[in-house]
């Protein structure tokens, strides 16, 4: 399958929290978002943005960085937000119940690259890199699945 790209450019940590809140609505159960980009360069910004913008009761969306995982109940469904940078082992993927978790919840995840031969087809891999000015990030996607086509175009159109 080609892949196909889109590009934003994101002017604030605001813009990028509003571009997280505008795709989020779009996903569904079995969705996977791959969050990619140094340190400090907004994957975590972009997931808790995401992901509360679906919480039904507002809460607190810490980053996963030491519980490896954190999973929330949404109107869409359940959320998982998973940071795999201190994974060291596929094998660690799997006790963190994540290959389960990629076929009924939506998931965000950081650092994929740990996913090794686990990273799933059809994923939504979104890259954020420094956009020249000191809170701009230009965000890329990548998609080879058809399905976020149509869902893609809506999100840039909003």
């Amino acid at each position: 399958m080609p892949e196909r790209t889109l590009s934003l450019i994101l002017t604030s940590s605001d813009a990028t929290a509003q571009a997280a809140a505008r795709l989020a609505p779009m996903l569904r159960p079995g969705d996977i978002v791959l969050l990619e980009g140094n340190v400090g360069a907004g994957k975590t910004h972009f997931a808790r943005a995401a992901i509360q913008s679906l919480l039904r009761v507002p809460e607190d969306v810490p980053s996963p960085t030491f519980t490896l995982v954190q999973t929330y109940q949404t109107r869409l469904g359940p959320v998982w937000h998973a940071d795999l940078y201190r994974i060291g082992a596929v094998e660690e993927i799997e006790e963190l119940g994540l290959l389960e978790a990629f076929d009924t919840a939506i998931c965000f995840l950081e650092w994929p690259d740990r996913l090794g031969p686990l990273r799933p087809q059809g994923a939504l891999t979104l890259h954020l890199a420094d956009g020249g000015d000191e809170d701009a990030r230009r965000l890329t996607a990548q998609w080879e699945d058809a399905r976020w086509d149509k869902r893609l175009q809506g999100w840039t159109q909003s």
